[in-house]
């Protein structure tokens, strides 16, 4: 994908230099956050809102060619097609201590704080072939075998390992 035309199409091309300059490519693009195009330099919410939901289309474009070329059963048997069943192991990580750090911060402070904790846990997230399905205030909703469907064992491992990979924080 030409991340310097898809700018273009959107009309965004002021930001093609900074896109280059911080490595975005079509495997970064569709993990981009609000955060990390401010961090880009997309300072106007109009921009960031355009850019955010042509990679929600971009996200809904590759679930959707990886379920178009899904293997499909043989159904020459006559026989009604069968759901197939797939395991999902989803995780939801939260920073521990939020609520005290909210009183001692300033708000913006403690935006960056859990902006930084959202970029950390997406990247080990996206390190064992997980999906952050949802931000929510200091929590991360991941998914590990979605959309592409993993191996049990090495899925919950994983998701295991993400949960107290970087920080050696608590699972439960």
């Amino acid at each position: 994908m030409d991340i310097s035309a898809w700018l273009r199409g959107l009309g965004l091309e002021r930001y093609e230099q900074a896109f280059r300059e911080n490595a975005i490519d079509e495997a970064i693009l569709p993990k981009l956050t609000a955060e990390d195009l401010r961090d880009l330099g997309v300072t106007a919410v109009g921009h960031r809102r355009i850019l955010l939901d042509a990679i929600a289309a971009l996200r809904a474009e590759t679930f959707r060619d990886t379920t178009e070329h899904s293997v499909e059963p043989d159904r020459s048997g006559g026989k009604a097609p069968e759901a197939e069943r797939r395991q999902l192991t989803v995780m939801f990580a939260d920073l521990v201590g939020s609520t005290a750090l909210s009183t001692r911060l300033d708000p913006e402070d403690l935006r960056s704080v859990i902006g930084a904790y959202h970029k950390c846990v997406a990247d080990t997230v996206a390190q064992f072939d997980g999906f952050v399905a949802k931000y929510m205030g200091d929590g991360v909703l991941a998914y590990f075998g979605y959309p592409q469907a993993h191996e049990k064992r090495c899925r919950a491992r994983g998701a295991r390992r993400a949960s107290i990979g970087r920080g050696g924080g608590e699972t439960r």
